[in-house]
C-alpha cells in the first residue's frame, strides 16, 4: 500500500514538475512574441519619429546610405519579414527547451536524445542544403536592404519590378509582363536601377529607308 501512494505521489510530482515546465515555457514565448511584435510595429512606423532625434536622420543618412528612409510600403514588408523570422525561432528554441525539462521532469535521459537529434540534424542540414541556403540569402537580403517592394532590378535571368520579397523567393514582375519567381540563393549578380542615378539609354534614332535608284532602260 506505501509502495501504491509512494507511486502515486511520484507520478504527481513529475506531472506538476512537467506543467510548471510547461506554464514558465508559455510564459516566456508570450513575453517575448509581445516584445518581437512591438519592437515590428515602432520599425513599421519608421525609426525616425521619435521626438529629440529628427537631427540625427542627415546625420546617419549622409554617413551611411543604408540607413536612409524607406517607402512605407517596403518598410512595412521588411519589419514582418524579420518579425515572422523572429517568431519562427522564438517557437522553436521555446518548444526544444520547454520539451527537454518536461522530459527531465519525468526523470528521462536526454543525452542519447541531443544525440540523436545532433545527427538528424546533421543529415537534414545535408539533405536541404539549397533551401537552407535560399534562406540566408533572404535573411540577408532583408536586413542590408538590397533591394525591395517597387525597386527596378537586373539579374542575369530578367529585368523587371519586384513585387514580394520573401526568404526563400523574389518575385519579379518581367518587362515583358512575366511573372518571375527568383531563388534568393541563386541570385549570383543583381543590380538595383532605383538606387543611384541610374539612366535608360536613348533610343537610336530609326535610320532612313534606303531609296533604290531607279533603272534606266536603253
Amino acid at each position: 500500500m506505501n509502495t501504491l501512494e509512494a507511486a502515486g505521489n511520484s507520478v504527481l510530482d513529475n506531472l506538476l514538475h512537467a506543467g510548471i515546465a510547461v506554464a514558465i515555457s508559455l510564459l516566456a514565448w508570450l513575453v517575448l512574441h509581445y516584445l518581437i511584435r512591438m519592437v515590428v510595429k515602432r520599425a513599421e512606423k519608421g525609426p525616425w519619429r521619435q521626438k529629440g532625434l529628427g537631427w540625427v536622420k542627415p546625420v546617419f543618412r549622409n554617413l551611411d546610405p543604408v540607413m536612409r528612409a524607406l517607402d512605407n510600403e517596403r518598410r512595412v514588408q521588411r519589419a514582418r519579414t524579420i518579425g515572422t523570422l523572429l517568431n519562427s525561432l522564438l517557437t522553436v528554441i521555446v518548444v526544444v527547451i520547454g520539451g527537454f525539462y518536461v522530459l527531465l521532469a519525468f526523470h528521462v535521459d536526454i543525452g542519447p536524445l541531443l544525440a540523436s537529434v545532433g545527427v538528424v540534424g546533421i543529415a537534414i542540414g545535408f539533405g536541404s542544403q539549397q533551401l537552407i541556403r535560399d534562406f540566408l540569402a533572404g535573411i540577408f537580403i532583408t536586413l542590408e536592404d538590397q533591394y525591395g517592394i517597387g525597386d527596378i532590378i537586373q539579374t542575369s535571368e530578367v529585368i523587371g519590378e519586384v513585387e514580394y520579397v520573401g526568404l526563400r523567393i523574389t518575385r519579379v514582375l518581367g518587362e515583358d509582363g512575366t511573372l518571375w519567381y527568383l531563388r534568393n540563393g541563386e541570385i549570383l549578380r543583381l543590380g538595383n536601377r532605383s538606387k543611384g542615378s541610374y539612366t535608360a539609354p536613348e533610343a537610336e534614332p530609326a535610320a532612313p529607308p534606303a531609296t533604290v535608284p531607279a533603272s534606266t532602260t536603253p
